[in-house]
């Protein structure tokens, strides 16, 4: 039964809307950067970035940690109105849904390849995977503490593999799944003409998880808001210190230690210059502890700027799927626009269409595209967040 009536209106927390629609648009940068950045150089390659080029991939860098975080944290505000068999049902199904959604739409939306020679797994494959471990432990009654742990070993110990080689089981497609994709070099060969691109190792980003779940439960009514904004403001300021200390210091947390350069800019880049791939603790620690120092000091802030981006943040999957066609959309119109023939959609070097040597702007354009695709995305969003907030179907909460 469908209804439409205020009172069944659905509460959302808007902070966390917030916090998620901000890393939402900003994600839309490197998106839109990978499809049509000139040249494709390497924004975290010392030897030809640039200041701009970094802080253009530094920037989304805080994107998935919070959103994989926040993902955890809506779970555990799914489960207060559903009973532990029910969230663990929810979480599990919603878990595989979206690993569905990875391989089959977002994989042909990157690739324009209906063949789906490559399938991709990244941060949606991550998010889903982690949905499914979180449900198989609500199913066995884990407690709030006891998930609590789990994540807080899996963030702060994954690191340890780095120091420790297991041996030859690194060499494994499951060791790649669970704990050593390598971004957008950890191709592996299934046949003669299909890949995996295994991007996103699965269990650093379900520690994140599991521990955003359990710092949900400071939403409860019964958690006072003072005491909620101290948590998130000092559990944030603890983790900056943490990353700014073991970084310096190049003590633990990164496989990839900075140091001085030839110039104070790359010195700069080296420090921040820290491991997407898998995730490493310090990658984390600055992202997430920015994140929830913003968290803390949003609570309470309403103003214009807000008021958009929340649209965003209330339909983050909608957005996530819509931008990722429009910018492909607009990339195949952009193709034949500068006259580029149908015996140029296929590349032989890179797995991707309508990507031919040459293709691309500069970074001004890159930004000016980004401007384009969020802004032709408000009105359809803020369509779909009102729809959301006054329907009741049972397949809304999947999308």
């Amino acid at each position: 039964m469908t209804t439409t009536t205020s009172a069944t209106t659905k509460y959302r927390i808007e902070s966390i809307d917030i916090l998620r629609g901000l890393v939402m648009l900003i994600m839309a940068i490197d998106h839109v950067r990978d499809v049509f950045h000139l040249g494709q150089p390497e924004p975290t390659d010392l030897a030809v970035t640039t200041p701009i080029l970094f802080f253009t991939r530094w920037i989304t860098h805080f994107c998935a940690p919070t959103f994989v975080f926040l993902s955890g944290m809506s779970a555990y505000l799914a489960g207060m109105r559903r009973t532990r068999n029910e969230l663990s049902a929810f979480l599990i199904k919603r878990g595989l849904w979206l690993v569905i959604v990875e391989l089959v739409f977002i994989t042909f939306a990157i690739t324009l390849n209906p063949l789906y020679n490559v399938l991709i797994l990244q941060v949606i494959w991550a998010i889903g995977g982690s949905m499914v471990l979180l449900g198989i432990l609500v199913r066995l009654k884990a407690s709030l503490t006891v998930i609590g742990i789990i994540g807080a070993i899996i963030f702060f110990g994954h690191n340890i593999l780095d120091i420790v080689n297991p041996g030859p089981i690194t060499a494994t497609i499951g060791w790649k799944l669970l704990l050593s994709a390598a971004g957008f070099s950890g191709l592996v060969q299934i046949d003669s003409n299909h890949y995996v691109l295994i991007a996103y190792a699965l269990l650093p980003w379900t520690g994140v998880m599991l521990l955003g779940y359990v710092f949900g439960s400071l939403y409860k009514s019964s958690v006072d808001a003072v005491k909620r904004r101290k948590i998130l403001l000092y559990s944030g300021l603890g983790l900056l210190a943490l990353f700014f200390i073991f970084r310096a210091f190049n003590i633990y947390g990164d496989p990839s230690p900075w140091s001085v350069q030839k110039t104070t800019a790359l010195s700069i880049i080296s420090f921040f210059n820290v491991t997407k791939y898998p995730c490493s603790l310090l990658y984390l620690s600055m992202t997430i502890g920015l994140s929830l120092v913003v968290l803390a000091s949003i609570e309470t802030v309403k103003n214009k700027f807000t008021s958009i981006v929340i649209v965003y943040g209330n339909v983050p999957f909608f957005y996530y799927i819509c931008h990722w066609y429009l910018i492909q959309a607009i990339h195949v119109i952009i193709f034949f626009a500068k006259g580029y023939s149908t015996s140029q959609i296929v590349n032989p070097k890179i797995p991707f269409l309508f990507s031919p040597a040459g293709f691309g702007f500069n970074l001004l354009g890159v930004y000016v595209i980004w401007l384009v695709v969020i802004a032709i995305l408000y009105l359809p969003c803020r369509w779909f967040s009102k729809y959301k907030k006054t329907h009741q179907q049972w397949w809304l909460s999947y999308i």
